[in-house]
C-alpha cells in the first residue's frame, strides 16, 4: 500500500512541477536544478526525521 501512495504522490508532484516550469519565467534548466536540490533536501531531512522515531 505504501508503494501505491508513494507512486501516486510522485506522479502528482511531477505533473505539478511540469506545470510550474511552464509558467515561471527564465530558463527552466536552472529551475529544474533548484527543484531537484530542494527535493534532495526534503528527502534528507525526512529520512533523519523518520530515523529519530
Amino acid at each position: 500500500m505504501a508503494y501505491q501512495t508513494t507512486a501516486g504522490w510522485s506522479l502528482i508532484s511531477s505533473g505539478l512541477t511540469t506545470l510550474f516550469l511552464k509558467i515561471i519565467p527564465g530558463d527552466s534548466l536552472w529551475w529544474g536544478i533548484l527543484l531537484l536540490a530542494l527535493g534532495g533536501v526534503v528527502l534528507f531531512v525526512r529520512k533523519k526525521d523518520v530515523a529519530k522515531s
